[in-house]
């Protein structure tokens, strides 16, 4: 029996070794596991938490690390599908309405079914049945309990996102036979045709089937030729450390281009290529000039995965002889400002951020610490702090 109002259920088939890798998966920003016997409150509040997030999946049948250390042995799953009947119905008694899929694995090897839900960040603002609101923060659901952090959760969900937009005139076969994405899909578990990726993703269009903004950034294999709006990423050298740069300190310009992933690499590539040339006068003679590279990655990652895509114009990294400046075209999202920055969690590009976590060696690992993590990086070098300008 299926809960009325559900989406159709798939029973899916995953080898041993695509087991394993959810098992051993770590929980995070996007992904929680839980024992069979979970109720259905419970799944609420991580399901809500999520949704009023960025989105993310709950594996059901699966031990968390305190209950078995070693993760060939957390596969515990259900012994009859029936078994998720009373959690499901608690997940769609969530108002409002979650956006959300689930689907049935079993594997060769591996007693039992598991469920997995998968939740999309939603527009609204979600609570539990109990009235309760709550955010996922890393891989803890913590509640909201301020009315005002409330109102302003509510104030950004309802921004609308370019990301979403469907890309007139791009065929889907763009997307889904893309270099990329056949290579992302590699190290993706369970293993995944790539249409059906891209349709359980949302990065196709429900009623075009023209892939969407989110879908061409990350998987096309060069965004900057088919986007209707600039995208790539500009690196200059001036040859200064005057506040107003002339064009006659102009050096040398860079323009790098490329799926999200890829350009992410590439970009870090040309600045580190940059600084191992950079040698400026100082009082104890000719020195290369040296940042942190972790606060480097962090600030560029930051700069293109949280950037406005409906601005036209490309991340702009200029390199001087004593500072760095990387400008994010569009203005800050949400309810995010100067000040609350390091506190405050907020993503206008859900979609890209969910699916470049998805990698295997993903470039935004400590969701919501890396201006954090920069900061403290810059501390350590005996550096000044970044200055943030909006």
């Amino acid at each position: 029996m299926i809960p009325t109002g559900s989406n159709h259920v798939r029973n899916v088939k995953i080898s041993s070794n695509d087991s394993l890798v959810l098992c051993a998966k770590e929980e995070s920003h996007f992904f929680d596991r839980k024992a069979i016997g979970v109720t259905g409150k419970s799944l609420q509040k991580h399901a809500v938490a999520f949704a009023n997030a960025d989105g993310g999946e709950i594996c059901v049948g699966i031990a968390d690390d305190r209950q078995e250390p070693n993760p060939i042995k957390r596969w515990r799953g259900s012994e009859s599908t029936e078994d998720f009947n009373g959690i499901l119905q608690a997940l769609f008694e969530v108002q409002p309405t979650l956006a959300l899929t689930y689907e049935v694995l079993f594997s060769e090897g591996k007693t039992g079914y598991i469920l997995r839900v998968s939740i999309d960040k939603s527009p609204q603002v979600h609570k539990t049945a109990d009235g309760k609101v709550y955010q996922r923060y890393g891989a803890q659901s913590l509640p909201v309990t301020d009315p005002q952090r409330i109102i302003d959760l509510s104030f950004a969900k309802g921004a609308s996102t370019f990301e979403d937009q469907p890309m007139a005139g791009i065929r889907p076969e763009a997307l889904v036979e893309s270099t990329e994405l056949k290579a992302f899909l590699q190290g993706y578990s369970p293993k995944t045709d790539p249409l059906d990726f891209a349709v359980n993703q949302h990065l196709l269009d429900n009623a075009s089937w023209q892939p969407i903004c989110a879908g061409i950034l990350l998987f096309h294999d060069n965004p900057s030729a088919v986007m209707p709006r600039k995208c790539a990423v500009k690196i200059a050298r001036y040859e200064t450390s005057e506040d107003d740069a002339e064009r006659t300190h102009l050096r040398q310009q860079w323009t790098v281009e490329g799926p999200l992933y890829q350009l992410i690499h590439r970009t870090m590539h040309e600045i580190t290529e940059i600084m191992s040339s950079m040698n400026i006068w100082t009082p104890e003679g000719l020195k290369n000039v040296q940042y942190p590279p972790e606060a480097i990655w962090e600030i560029v990652v930051n700069a293109i995965i949280h950037r406005d895509y409906s601005v036209s114009d490309d991340v702009q990294i200029l390199i001087y002889n004593n500072r760095i400046e990387v400008l994010s075209p569009g203005r800050l999202p949400g309810y995010v400002n100067v000040d609350n920055i390091l506190d405050a969690r907020y993503s206008r590009n859900p979609k890209i951020v969910r699916n470049l976590n998805r990698y295997s060696d993903p470039p935004n690992k400590d969701l919501g610490e890396g201006l954090n993590t920069a900061f403290q990086k810059m501390k350590e070098w005996k550096l000044r702090d970044p200055i943030i300008v909006e």
